[in-house]
């Protein structure tokens, strides 16, 4: 059994890193072709799942039915967290992407509220899971390095606890991905478990990494965004919570701007 105070903290809700990449074919998100199984021949193939991302949808996998019974309700989210997701979501132009959505709560939730979303997750379970749960709703295979949508495609990318599993080392080429696939002016959202040193923490599926909140908007500032607004916080029971939404910047550099990433600080 899950550890219940270690999954009622930020990893509530969300969880591991997205994906690996079999695909629909012919999926498509606002107009946009996402690549499916049978890829267009001129297209160059989704890199593999990273060993992160292979590791965290073995281990989800396995407790799949445990966890979506316990937090595949969007009630189990904090009430905090879902107008901070919902009102990010509302002023996002464009589809959103919901990157590691799980048994899909908060791809349900938002187009529930009339934004247009669709899901991606590594773990086969959640993605059958989702699809039974919320039957019309787009949810597909996909991985947090490839997100199998053509350059600019999104209006939005929400990452809610969904990269926690992922290396540091790693984080940069999965931020520049999320870059790639948003239109100029697109939004970002992260959820995380909030420390004041990065370093990995005990999980109750597999191994996590916590981030200070300077440090991880620095990162997305790198990445080519600019970072407009973050926040921490601890729950009764929970772990550090943490938080940041920025916006794309309008050219297609993936060079950093130095930002100091505290900004908007709630």
């Amino acid at each position: 059994m899950p550890d219940a105070r270690a999954d009622r903290d930020p990893s509530r809700g969300h969880r591991g890193a997205a994906a690996d990449g079999v695909h629909e074919d012919g999926a498509r998100l606002d107009g946009a072709r996402v690549h499916g199984a049978h890829e267009d021949r001129g297209a160059a193939p989704a890199p593999a799942a990273s060993e992160d991302t292979v590791r965290a949808r073995e281990a989800y996998g396995a407790r799949a039915a445990e966890y979506t019974e316990r937090f595949g309700g969007i009630e189990a989210a904090a009430a905090t967290d879902r107008r901070r997701v919902l009102e990010w979501a509302r002023a996002v132009h464009g589809p959103v992407l919901d990157v590691g959505c799980g048994p899909g709560q908060w791809t349900a939730f938002l187009a529930e509220h009339g934004v247009e979303a669709a899901g991606i997750d590594p773990t086969p379970e959640f993605v059958a899971a989702a699809r039974r749960l919320h039957p019309g709703m787009r949810y597909r295979l996909g991985h947090a390095e490839s997100l199998a949508v053509a350059d600019g495609a999104l209006g939005g990318v929400l990452a809610w606890y969904s990269l926690i599993h992922i290396r540091p080392e790693r984080i940069d080429d999965v931020l520049r991905e999320f870059a790639r696939a948003l239109r100029p002016g697109g939004g970002l959202a992260i959820g995380f478990v909030e420390a004041p040193v990065g370093a990995a923490i005990d999980h109750a599926v597999t191994t996590a990494y916590a981030w200070p909140v300077p440090e991880l908007s620095a990162r997305v500032e790198r990445a080519g965004f600019t970072v407009v607004s973050t926040e921490r916080r601890t729950d009764p029971g929970a772990r550090p919570h943490g938080s940041l939404t920025a916006m794309r910047g309008d050219r297609g550099d993936r060079g950093g701007r130095g930002g100091r990433g505290d900004r908007g600080q709630r």
